[in-house]
């Protein structure tokens, strides 16, 4: 017996404490799930670090060059995501059916997280378990609030507006997972001052167009 468990701390208390890195737990999720793993799988397996998880995964494709108009569509999952944050009674992310049932092949999945793995690595050594201070749901929903606002924004249709709200969300969401609360305290600056951007742009292209028009 080791000494965490001869202190009397419940097995799921030091797993809270020291939770389990990402890139290792996507490591074996893909070495014992089975030929298939649905988004319900990967929830499940992040048990109330999804919400992070989720963010992650949706912010990172607001980061590259898009096409306009697409912020529509990557927009929506973000806000889907940060809505349950906020407003959800659950511990973790609720898929609906059609969603959490989307299966992909587990091969396919475990030559990703090969891949993925090095980068995820390299950021865990700079986002780790430290200085944790969401241990409410409460404080847990003000930084959802936060995460739906910055989805909003990405959501509308404000030129330059939406890259820095996106990575303001993919640090929140990578901090929330790795329990790190300086991380996430970075991440929810970031988030506050991509709003005051995206609050500037708006008002100088209304400015703008009072002076066209």
């Amino acid at each position: 017996m080791t000494d965490t468990f001869a202190a009397g701390i419940s097995p799921a208390t030091a797993a809270h404490a020291h939770p389990q890195q990402l890139s290792q737990l996507l490591r074996n999720l893909a070495l014992n799930a089975g030929p298939k793993i649905t988004l319900r799988d990967l929830a499940v397996a992040m048990e109330d670090r999804s919400f992070g998880a989720f963010l992650v995964v949706f912010a990172l494709p607001n980061l590259i060059p898009l096409p306009p108009g697409a912020t529509f569509i990557l927009g929506l999952p973000l806000i889907f995501v940060a809505w349950q944050m906020f407003a959800s009674r659950r511990p973790r992310i609720w898929l609906p059916r059609r969603m959490g049932d989307y299966a992909f092949e587990n091969a396919t999945f475990f030559v990703f997280v090969n891949r993925i793995s090095p980068w995820l690595q390299r950021a865990e050594t700079l986002v780790r378990p430290r200085a944790w201070f969401l241990g409410s749901r409460l404080a847990e929903r003000l930084v959802g609030l936060l995460a739906l606002i910055l989805a909003i924004v990405i959501f509308l249709p404000i030129p330059f507006g939406n890259w820095l709200p996106a990575f303001a969300l993919a640090v929140i969401g990578f901090a929330h997972t790795e329990r790190d609360g300086l991380g996430l305290a970075a991440g929810a600056l970031i988030g506050i001052v991509s709003l005051a951007v995206a609050g500037a742009v708006v008002l100088a292209a209304g400015a703008l167009l009072t002076f066209i028009f």
